[in-house]
């Protein structure tokens, strides 16, 4: 079979690799920007380029005239976005040259992040209370109503990025006028503290054939807005939070007609210990939370989501390899030092670490949960005193 695959952002290559071992041919559609960066090139048959990455309709539609130059030479079976930002370019695509796979109304319910809390609300999937910008009157009734603070966000971006918190109906409606005609590009909800967690799975034929649950130790939202340290552990398999919380992902992928890809979806277990949906993607988690759910469970989440689209292209089965139920965490910093050295690291339970210009990362693995933690614990304190900075967050998205 033959793959397009599309991202804006280096990630995936993994995934590019098993889709080539698989016997596929392998496009890759990128910005110029990333021509030189170290994709598995063995791997990709021919390389593409965007002149403009963003989903702007025009921008769209110059993708589809330049898929259609390439369609009449090189006929595509599958569309695959690795990126958040490229669900749409690829549900675009998919329903223009009518290719199979997940089409615009579906991917809606993976990007915006409106159309996730208005169809999980529909389909009884606990939500913090939430409105559009659309209208006047509507949007007055929901500020004299909630509780504050809420939050302002872009219904298109990914993770933290664009977030401003508002603290009264007074403050709420000075961002709204402030946004102007983007208004409704946004919207708003109430800001519900609590531990945020994230779960990992795989669906298969509309069922959920592989999840992992785990909790951020310092959310997307902290770590963006507070220039604070990244970490996230696993939950223990058959603890009570990790129950609930494969149930209710379960519950969030048949709701948004989920069939068959990796997905990433998260939820906030509010101070009066329930949970609430917070937001999912049709694609594998960012941050390296791959590597930590690989170091736990021995199963690839990008290998393994390769292995799916190309079972499902060919139309032969698929089933997820046989996991491990061990613990692991993450931890992740921007860093001072251009390449830091992390010897000093050296606990045998160090099983990755992180190769990138100004940041230091590393991911553990263990049998017991309170081993993980402490090693953490131990890392977050080192690291914020011997590697530590800061960045202002981004205003909006820039690759």
């Amino acid at each position: 079979m033959t793959f397009l695959c599309i991202s804006c952002y280096f990630k995936g290559v993994p995934f590019l690799r098993a889709l080539k071992d698989a016997g596929n041919t392998v496009y890759l559609l990128t910005v110029k920007k990333l021509e030189h960066d170290p994709w598995p090139r063995e791997s990709i048959d021919e390389f593409f380029y965007l002149e403009d990455d963003s989903n702007a309709p025009a921008a769209l539609a110059n993708l589809a005239q330049g898929f259609a130059w390439m369609m009449r030479s090189r006929p595509i079976d599958r569309i695959v976005a690795l990126d958040d930002f490229d669900v749409e370019k690829a549900a675009y695509l998919r329903e223009e040259f009518r290719l199979p796979g997940m089409g615009q109304t579906t991917a809606r319910y993976f990007r915006d992040k409106l159309a996730m809390r208005v169809r999980a609300r529909e389909h009884g999937v606990p939500v913090p209370a939430f409105s559009s910008l659309f209208n006047d009157v509507a949007l007055t009734e929901f500020a004299n109503r909630v509780e504050y603070p809420c939050l302002i966000k872009p219904r298109g971006e990914a993770s933290a990025t664009g977030i401003t918190k508002v603290h009264s109906a007074e403050e709420l409606w000075q961002q709204v006028h402030a946004l102007g005609e983007r208004r409704k590009d946004y919207l708003v909800e109430q800001f519900r503290p609590g531990d945020v967690y994230h779960v990992d799975a795989l669906s298969v034929d509309g069922e959920i054939a592989f999840c992992q649950v785990s909790r951020y130790l310092s959310t997307p939202f902290e770590v963006a807005h507070g220039g604070g340290i990244f970490r996230s552990v696993s939950v223990p398999y058959h603890d009570e939070e990790a129950v609930i919380l494969r149930r209710m992902t379960e519950g969030v992928m048949q709701a948004f007609r989920m069939q068959f890809s990796a997905s990433h979806t998260e939820f906030i277990k509010t101070a009066e210990g329930n949970f609430v949906f917070l937001e999912t993607a049709s694609r594998v988690g960012g941050a390296h939370l791959a590597e930590m759910v690989e170091a736990a469970t021995g199963v690839g989440l990008w290998t393994e989501w390769a292995r799916l689209e190309s079972a499902k292209a060919a139309g032969t089965p698929y089933r997820v390899p046989e996991r491990r139920y061990d613990q692991s965490g993450i931890i992740v910093s921007l860093c001072r030092y251009e390449h830091p050295d992390t010897s000093s690291f050296n606990d045998p339970e160090i099983v990755w670490r992180m190769d990138k210009k100004q940041h230091v990362g590393l991911i553990v693995a263990s049998h017991s949960t309170a081993r993980v933690r402490e090693l953490l614990d131990n890392y977050a304190h080192r690291v914020a005193h011997e590697f530590h900075a800061s960045a202002p967050a981004p205003r909006k998205s820039t690759h």
